[in-house]
């Protein structure tokens, strides 16, 4: 095992503590887990663990049921192995890079200017704490790591359902203290295309720069209904708004790092006339005004700025210009319904989580979450008309169906009963809005008995990211206790 990590000295678990750390050290942003896979592999050979690959490159570890409880059902322990690479521009540490430096304050462990990447590093460190620790009772085990989760739970529909041999699956991806998981959304992303023709600037033009900056951000699944501010729709608006004053045409326009995470920075680059500046700069700080007032208690620090470029780059025409800002400020983003089954759940959202300019268009990327999935049709079409009256063409890619809660279920039935007996109360049973892989594997392989649950973590996607130690230890209690308890039925006592 690795040496202990100063910061987190005296913790326990110890071994999840040091699995976790380790993983802080290895760059896994989405679709490069390469390092991640290699560092599974080596400690599954130091403990001479059975390890196969799929073609989707997702992990599956063998282990073998402690002395006497080789006759119970195989359980499944999954999570996966990429994060959401966020981070602060100013920064010097990148999680896409490996340099994520932990912080401890108080009960939170969270990282310095990046996300912390505990969305999902505290599920890799616990199946391998759990897997190596022998005084631990339990059945056959499998240990399940995919890839790409971030990017459309790619690695679970690229799964091969012949690695999975275990009856009941515990999904270790939730991030809610106290809380067992029974159910998902749906999701759909989706692509706007807006082109538009340039034209060579006005002789004596002079480039501005518009950044939106400051905002929280968050997962656009569990943190859509925190009315947080879109620094894109921000963006949009206050562009918009200065249009209608002062003439100006854009040049370029992007925002956003990651599809589910709700942006926090988004920049315009603008042709202006050079007698026109002061009176653009006026406007948009004008708007800036209104847009920190709306969200003067959700994203305190918001703010808009105008700099000078550098830009010999031809803008759009002053019809595309109007026609490309009417469709970032059409386009919807926040929840659009809430739960039947579950309180202050959202069912329906969709989430603006990227802008990008290449060439002559402008592309604006949705991610649409539903729990119900005839409610996405409806999602689609209002982004089909969206982009039909801006003069664009709308892309879908269908990701996953929605996870169907089954309260009937045997393994939410235990677990319930071991988490009263563990803790004296009821635990929360209930689904989430965000996708979790659950909802692909369960299509994959029908029968599955499911179940999520995990420690707290606060703000994911984001670099305030952080995780509750003290939750750690609730949710590392609960998963051995469970696993013990589901390896009797069967075995011998």
């Amino acid at each position: 095992m690795a040496s202990e990590t100063p910061v987190l000295a005296g913790l326990e678990p110890r071994a999840f503590w040091a699995h976790f750390a380790a993983l802080t050290r290895i760059a896994r942003p989405s679709r490069h887990e390469q390092a991640a896979i290699e560092h599974v592999r080596r400690w599954a050979g130091r403990h001479g663990f059975a390890l196969q690959q799929d073609d989707g490159r997702n992990l599956v570890v063998q282990v073998p049921a402690t002395e006497g409880r080789e006759k119970a059902a195989t359980v499944t322990l999954q999570g996966h192995l990429d994060m959401v690479c966020e981070r602060d521009a100013a920064s010097q540490n990148d999680a896409a890079e490996g340099r994520i430096a932990l912080v401890r304050e108080s009960d939170w462990l969270t990282a310095e200017g990046t996300t912390l990447g505990a969305d999902n590093g505290v599920a890799i460190a616990a199946m391998m704490a759990l897997a190596e620790d022998e005084s631990l009772q339990h059945g056959p085990l499998e240990l399940l790591m995919t890839v790409a989760e971030e990017v459309g739970l790619e690695g679970a529909n690229d799964l091969d359902p012949a690695l999975v041999d275990g009856s009941i699956l515990l999904n270790l991806d939730s991030g809610e203290d106290g809380r067992l998981t029974v159910g998902c959304a749906g999701s759909v992303d989706t692509w706007i295309h807006l082109e538009g023709p340039r034209e060579p600037a006005v002789d004596g033009a002079v480039a501005l720069e518009v950044t939106v900056s400051g905002g929280q951000g968050g997962h656009s699944g569990s943190g859509i209904a925190l009315g947080r501010s879109n620094a894109i729709k921000v963006l949009g608006r206050a562009l918009r708004e200065t249009l209608q004053r002062v003439h100006f045409r854009l040049v370029a326009f992007a925002g956003g790092k990651s599809r589910n995470a709700i942006p926090r920075d988004s920049v315009a680059l603008c042709s202006v006339a050079a007698g026109d500046e002061q009176a653009f700069r006026q406007v948009v700080a004008g708007s800036a005004e209104r847009v920190r007032d709306a969200f003067a208690t959700t994203d305190p620090a918001l703010s808009i700025a105008v700099d000078r470029a550098d830009s010999s780059a031809d803008p759009w025409s002053a019809e595309a210009t109007t026609r490309l800002l009417d469709a970032v400020v059409l386009v919807p983003t926040g929840p659009l319904a809430m739960s039947q089954d579950f309180d202050d759940l959202v069912e329906t959202s969709t989430s603006l989580g990227e802008a990008l300019t290449e060439g002559d268009t402008l592309t604006l990327h949705h991610l649409s979450r539903s729990s119900n999935d005839s409610a996405l049709s409806d999602v689609l079409a209002t982004l089909d008309a969206a982009a039909r009256l801006s003069g664009g063409q709308l892309e879908i890619k269908v990701n996953y169906s929605d996870w169907r809660p089954n309260l009937d279920s045997p393994v939410l039935a235990a677990a319930s009963t071991v988490y009263e007996r563990l803790f004296g109360g009821k635990p929360d049973v209930t689904a989430v809005h965000g996708g979790i892989e659950p909802a692909v594997i369960g299509d994959k392989i029908p029968g599955l008995d499911m179940l999520s649950f995990g420690p707290q973590i606060e703000f994911p996607h984001s670099p305030d990211e952080r995780l509750s130690i003290q939750s750690v230890v609730r949710f590392w209690t609960l998963l051995v206790t469970l696993i013990d308890e589901l390896s009797t039925v069967g075995s011998e006592s």
